[in-house]
């Protein structure tokens, strides 16, 4: 069966950055299982699975565009210290916010001074390009 419109597919992959990281992997664990067209993935995967048979393994790069975005300067906030917890006041403290549709945010502390923080609300892979190496695994009428 071919992956298209509205089957479900079960598949496996590795997810590495360019510098060779490995950010995640579920190899060795339960397969990812999704629905074909309905945007429960990234865009750049989705498109890169339509047309695929179970069995089939392959490795794809897919850009910032496709993948999480590429950076936005907007999603730099700057914000006063005494508006922080004071153990959150340092580079790499994750910090949880309220965004104007009232969904979670998490920002990253990418720098302090004496009396700003800056704040990145970026996806953590925003940016990154994206090396999957994939298994489709199964593919089935949803």
């Amino acid at each position: 069966m071919i992956i298209n419109q509205g089957k479900s597919v079960a598949i496996t992959y590795t997810l590495t950055l360019d510098n060779g990281e490995t950010v995640d992997s579920n190899v060795d664990g339960k397969p990812l299982r999704y629905t074909q067209g309905s945007e429960e993935i990234i865009a750049g995967l989705e498109q890169a699975l339509e047309g695929r048979r179970a069995g089939e393994t392959f490795q794809v790069s897919i850009e910032p565009e496709n993948g999480y975005g590429v950076l936005s300067e907007e999603a730099y906030i700057q914000v006063p210290l005494q508006h922080l917890p004071e153990e959150a006041r340092q580079i790499g403290a994750v910090l949880t916010a309220k965004g104007p549709q009232g969904q979670e945010l998490q920002g990253v502390i990418t720098e302090v001074s004496d009396a700003m923080a800056t704040l990145n609300f970026n996806h953590p892979l925003a940016g990154e390009v994206l090396h999957f190496e994939v298994t489709v695994v199964q593919v089935e009428e949803a």
